[in-house]
């Protein structure tokens, strides 16, 4: 008869604060898949408003002449990076786990490493959830990086429905439109959705009228292996996950420099706690409260090619 010890597995009695919860958020916020690969510049410690300053020049170079001539236009700038605390406040009871929970320590869980307490998978989830979601917040048409820029003077490209046969010309849409000082940047990148990143791929492998039907190095649909780097018109392709608005039909090209993610990472602001419940009130219930602080910024909305109308 199989034994259970519910008392062992689910006993979630450990509060996570202060600095291992920063650690925490640390995770879950820059595990999202722009901020973990370095797609945007985060700034972090902000604890409530942080000055984004920005500086351009005009009509530098004039004839030369004895004297000092201060005759260049230098004009400077700021932005204000705001963030605003979020939450996460969940209440569940440990009854209908323990059953399931038991059972997967047995064996017969479909992970291939199953963490030995509950509350180590549920902080897990928790904090992959979170992940997800900043992503989307990130690049929330309407809200996110695209829609700052367009507000703040970004070209827009007219946008369509794109597949493989025509994402090739609608990505060149986007170079075409880079502005000259920024076409070349280093940090110059080309954020596409999931979807036009499937769409390139496809259309790379001979699925686009000009590629051939042999596709890259005349491998087909098998030249590309998910290791190797996208590029386009000599500008690197990012694949921002969160970049799902408009059917996936959705680019942006700006600079990583551009982009500001300012959060409280590292502020004492953040606060991740899971309570047992059962030495408060004698119930089975579990809280989880997660808070931190998130706001976007952006420095020149002209240095930017959206799509959208």
């Amino acid at each position: 008869m199989r034994s259970t010890k519910l008392s062992t597995v689910n006993n979630i009695s450990t509060t996570y604060a202060g600095e291992f919860a920063g650690n925490y958020i640390n995770a879950a916020i820059l595990s999202a898949n722009t901020l973990a690969n370095n797609g945007v510049t985060v700034r972090p410690n902000v604890k409530f408003k942080e000055v984004v300053k920005t500086l351009s020049t005009s009509n530098l170079i004039q004839d030369a002449t004895c004297d000092f001539d201060d005759s260049g236009i230098v004009t400077l700038a700021e932005k204000v990076l705001v963030v605003s605390e979020k939450q996460v406040n969940l209440q569940l009871c440990k009854t209908p786990f323990q059953s399931d929970w038991d059972a997967a320590q047995m064996g017969y869980s479909a992970f291939d490493v199953m963490p030995s307490k509950f509350s180590d998978f549920f902080i897990g989830k928790i904090l992959k959830d979170v992940a997800l979601a900043t992503e989307n917040y990130l690049w929330n048409l309407t809200t996110g990086f695209p829609a700052i820029l367009k507000a703040d003077g970004a070209t827009l490209v007219t946008p369509t429905t794109i597949d493989s046969t025509n994402v090739i010309a609608e990505m060149r849409k986007m170079v075409t439109a880079c502005p000259s000082a920024l076409y070349g940047k280093e940090d110059l990148k080309l954020y596409v959705s999931q979807k036009i990143a499937k769409d390139y791929i496809a259309a790379l492998g001979g699925f686009a009228t000009n590629i051939g039907a042999n596709g890259m190095n005349a491998q087909g649909t098998t030249w590309y292996n998910g290791g190797t780097a996208l590029s386009f018109d000599g500008v690197p392709v990012f694949v921002a996950n969160g970049l799902s608005g408009n059917s996936g039909n959705a680019m942006v090209l700006t600079s990583v420099d551009n982009l500001f993610f300012g959060t409280g990472l590292l502020d004492d602001q953040n606060l991740v706690k899971l309570i047992d419940m059962a030495d408060i009130d004698g119930s089975k219930n579990v809280r989880f409260v997660m808070r931190w602080t998130q706001g976007l910024q952006v420095g020149f909305g002209t240095d930017s090619v959206v799509y959208s109308a």
